[in-house]
């Protein structure tokens, strides 16, 4: 498969993804998830998605343990590609990281204004 078809898939799994979450499953602990990106095998065997809780993160890891067969399902149904990757979900710590550089680079300003 080429790179930007697989770019253009991964794209159309999150958006996809999004939407299963939102209206198809009924689980409250999946009220808050944000499904921040996709990243496909090149065989197209497994799927990483990463997704981001405002709250509750196990919880939410667990419903979507749960639910990986029926959103699965639904996804296959929707993207109508022969095989369905495998669902491997992943909490995306990278705001959390993004937050802690922001904060580095505050205190570093700061040092940097007392000295002067």
């Amino acid at each position: 498969m080429s790179q930007l078809k697989k770019e253009r898939l991964e794209a159309t799994m999150q958006k996809e993804l999004s939407l299963i979450l939102r209206d198809e499953v009924k689980d409250p602990a999946l009220r808050m998830c944000t499904v921040t990106s996709v990243t496909v095998t090149n065989d197209l065997s497994i799927a990483k998605i990463y997704v981001s809780f405002m709250e509750h993160e196990k919880r939410g890891m667990d419903a979507l343990e749960r639910s990986k067969g029926f959103i699965r399902s639904k996804l296959a149904h929707v993207l109508k590609i022969r095989k369905c990757p495998e669902l491997h979900f992943v909490v995306d710590d990278s705001l959390e990281y993004g937050n802690h550089i922001e904060e580095l680079i505050r205190k570093l300003h700061k040092a940097e204004e007392e000295k002067q």
